[in-house]
């Protein structure tokens, strides 16, 4: 027994060992996290059903929300990805009690850019419908995104409206406007992409994204009728929402020529317009989050200081 004494009381140590590391284990997995019972994820809302296929978007919802609503788009070449959307992809508004909104639409080449414009117009109308649902102000909206996502972001800023008011949809007859925009190096004149005259609407420095554009981008007269209606350069008025955009110098897909046409077209119009020129950045930089801070200033001008107007 004496030599057996040794064997137990390890077995018996370990055992106690392991016992209360389990403990420790389970105390840290169930422990709260304060950051993630902060903010509030709704997944997979659906605003529309197209051919079978539901559009989504994921509602994300701070501790103490400030009643603003910000349309996040997500789309890159006019496909959206889901697995992108996470906390750290809303940080930056939620963080000051925004509302967030992460819309996806139906990917290229399936889907080609007037559908998706049609998709995105009723994203915005489906959120204005159901604003009390997310205790959100229906007319303090913004929108943000980058790329094909700025690209949206614009066309709704210089085409969102009034719906019909005859429509069977209560969602139909909402108006698609938002409020006040920021976004990263929008494509705005796919006719005159990076000078006048320079047709990219499926061809020349587009023609990669030709899928997205569909057959009417085959022929001269239809890239033009193309062209004029996904541009948001063509739609801007007097009714465009403030615009804030950040832009590198040295992007080789969507060229800073787009941002200086649409900021000159646009203050000619009266329209508030902030261009940020990053000095060498090409398109899509990393950490591109530490920026997004621009937009939330700019928003809790436009939007917030609506509160004291």
């Amino acid at each position: 027994m004496t030599k057996l004494t040794p064997l137990i009381t390890l077995v018996f140590t370990t055992f106690g060992t392991v016992a209360a590391l389990l403990a420790f284990t389970r105390t840290v997995v169930e422990k709260p996290n304060p950051a993630t019972q902060a903010i509030q994820r709704e997944c997979d809302v659906i605003y529309l059903r197209a051919e079978g296929v539901a559009m989504t978007f994921d509602v994300f919802t701070p501790a103490n929300p400030n009643g603003i609503g910000i349309i996040k788009v997500v789309s890159g070449g006019w496909k959206s990805k889901h697995k992108k959307i996470n906390e750290q992809f809303v940080k930056p508004f939620t963080d000051q009690g925004y509302t967030v909104f992460t819309v996806m639409h139906g990917s290229q080449p399936r889907y080609q850019v007037r559908d998706i414009i049609k998709y995105m117009h009723r994203a915005v109308r489906f959120i204005r419908t159901n604003a009390s649902r997310w205790n959100i102000d229906p007319d303090r909206i913004g929108i943000t995104g980058g790329s094909a996502g700025g690209h949206l972001s614009l066309v709704l800023a210089t085409s969102g409206g009034p719906g019909d008011p005859n429509a069977k949809d209560p969602v139909d007859r909402a108006s698609s406007a938002v409020q006040a925009v920021g976004v990263f190096y929008p494509p705005t004149d796919y006719l005159n992409w990076s000078r006048p005259g320079d047709d990219c609407v499926g061809v020349g420095k587009q023609k990669k994204w030709q899928p997205a554009f569909g057959d009417e981008s085959k022929t001269v007269e239809g890239r033009q009728k193309l062209g004029r209606h996904m541009s948001s350069i063509y739609h801007i008025s007097e009714k465009t929402p403030p615009v804030s955009i950040i832009h590198g110098d040295a992007d080789p897909i969507v060229p800073l020529y787009q941002s200086e046409s649409f900021k000159k077209a646009a203050e000619s119009k009266g329209v508030t317009v902030e261009l940020t020129v990053k000095k060498g950045f090409k398109h899509g930089w990393k950490n591109r989050h530490v920026d997004e801070v621009q937009f939330v200033e700019w928003f809790e001008q436009h939007l917030r200081g609506q509160e004291n107007e």
